[in-house]
């Protein structure tokens, strides 16, 4: 039996009439993209959605203040964009509400077609709610008033850059606090674990193994620095107000900065409208710079797995100086193996990040997206910056409680390789000198001594003198 054909309407726009799913409440422009882009199958993130929504309202309420929209028409599109927002809030709304925004991420390269579809929809929300019909335009016209004051050349890069620090404020740098406080404490909880310190894989000389953590801590303090960083350029450089070709055609002197007064207020974030509008559409460098920040944090996140991964490799036939949580298990061939997977999901994100930083740095580039007067490849811009965020955030989240707060030192094991290496002889260089403390750790390599017993049997040092100079403990702090 065939299907029953999809209930249709009749819609308008500039190039003519157009069928939309009756359903929808977009209008013919956004049907039109549907149509021209079936290409991912991917559409616009709900961040970016949600941004574009939160941008829309604070452009109705800047544009009331300046007495060119009616205050009836603003609190419709206020209520449209606050229904909108509510519904992506909502875990059981999200999903209906995100039918009305289809379109696909790979578009037309300015992402008109995402800034017409988000008119469309709060168009006809309000529309809706002063009791005209859908489509209607009336008292709420997508262009005139829903876009008043605005161009997707300026609306765009603005929701781009609103969505990454909502995200990096609210998702990205708890999560790396919280990852911090943890590994703050391993520091303090395995400070007098002396284990053996290793350089291109090989033994080297002592070191603790809260120092090994303490480095971590450290490179996710600077992480957070990062995020921090790679927020203020997206919120210092606002692209709103510059509408086609940054020269602010049709639009209020003080618009931007008043939306950028209201986007503050609602998100917490100190947004300021760009010092140079032409700088700010043409290219997408604070993106490529803020990207550059999460990639670094991508890189910390991906060594300190993978350390971990060496560490705590084995039972029996690796280190095993660290036993990571067994959260599955490791294999459908053998059984009783369990694998460091959290470690090998952290290690994937960073490849990901790695790719998401070359399609950015690609898209925003001359010659490629940036071109005269404007970036043509934002909307994939867009999607790779929010789903980095995301990524670093869920890994982060995934190491401090699926790893992190579950790893266990095995003392005995990590001690117990300090007195076997051939570099704890370091020591001795200053007092008997390298080269003989070279031979004598070749050695102890062919006899399978330590390094303390040979120079006991020799006579160089008597017993004494050589635990003082043999002290693990003080080994690992600076010696004059």
């Amino acid at each position: 039996m065939a299907s029953k054909p999809k209930r249709m309407r009749i819609e308008q726009d500039t190039m003519g009439e157009m069928e939309v799913p009756s359903f929808a409440l977009y209008g013919a422009t956004t049907q039109r993209a549907v149509l021209n882009f079936p290409i991912s199958g991917r559409p616009i993130p709900i961040s970016i959605i949600y941004a574009f929504a939160l941008l829309k309202r604070s452009a109705a309420i800047a544009n009331t203040k300046l007495k060119l929209l009616d205050t009836y028409q603003s609190d419709l599109i206020v209520y449209a964009c606050d229904e909108v927002m509510a519904a992506l809030d909502d875990p059981h709304r999200v999903g209906g509400m995100m039918t009305h925004f289809p379109i696909d991420v790979f578009q037309t390269g300015s992402g008109t077609s995402t800034n017409m579809n988000m008119n469309e929809v709060l168009s006809n929300i309000a529309c809706k709610e002063a009791g005209m019909k859908i489509g209607s335009k009336n008292p709420v016209h997508p262009n005139d008033h829903v876009n008043m004051g605005q161009s997707s050349n300026d609306t765009f890069p603005t929701a781009m850059q609103l969505a990454a620090c909502r995200e990096l404020r609210e998702v990205l740098i708890p999560a790396l606090k919280g990852l911090r406080k943890s590994l703050k404490v391993k520091v303090k909880k395995w400070d007098k674990v002396v284990t053996i310190g290793r350089t291109h894989l090989m033994d080297a000389t002592p070191i603790r193994m809260g120092q090994i953590f303490s480095g971590y801590e450290a490179a996710i303090e600077y992480g957070i620095f990062r995020a921090e960083r790679a927020m203020m350029r997206l919120a210092e450089n606002m692209p709103i107000g510059g509408t086609a070709v940054g020269t602010g055609i049709n639009t209020h002197p003080k618009f931007a900065s008043l939306v950028c007064r209201e986007l503050s207020k609602a998100t917490k974030v100190s947004f300021k409208e760009a010092a140079n509008h032409f700088e700010a559409q043409a290219t997408r460098d604070c993106v490529v710079e803020a990207h550059g920040e999460l990639k670094t944090i991508a890189t910390s996140l991906s060594k300190i797995a993978n350390d971990i991964r060496w560490l705590g490799s084995g039972p029996r036939c690796g280190l095993f100086e660290l036993t990571l949580p067994a959260v599955q298990p490791g294999s459908s061939i053998m059984p009783g193996k369990v694998n460091p997977v959290i470690c090998e999901a952290a290690m994937q994100v960073f490849c990901q990040v790695v790719g998401n930083d070359v399609a950015i740095t690609t898209a925003s580039c001359g010659g490629v997206g940036s071109i005269l007067e404007l970036n043509l490849c934002m909307p994939v811009i867009a999607e790779r910056l929010t789903e980095s965020i995301m990524l670093l955030a869920g890994t982060v989240s995934t190491l401090d409680e699926k790893l992190i707060q579950g790893l266990e030192v095995n003392k005995e094991i990590a001690e117990g390789l300090v007195e076997q290496s051939l570099m704890v002889g370091t020591i001795l260089a200053p007092v008997i000198g390298y080269d003989q403390t070279s031979n004598i750790a070749k050695e102890a390599f062919k006899t399978g001594e330590t390094i303390r017993e040979i120079v006991l049997r020799k006579g160089l040092l008597n017993a004494d003198e050589l635990d003082s100079y043999l002290n693990f403990r003080e080994m690992t702090e600076p010696h004059g």
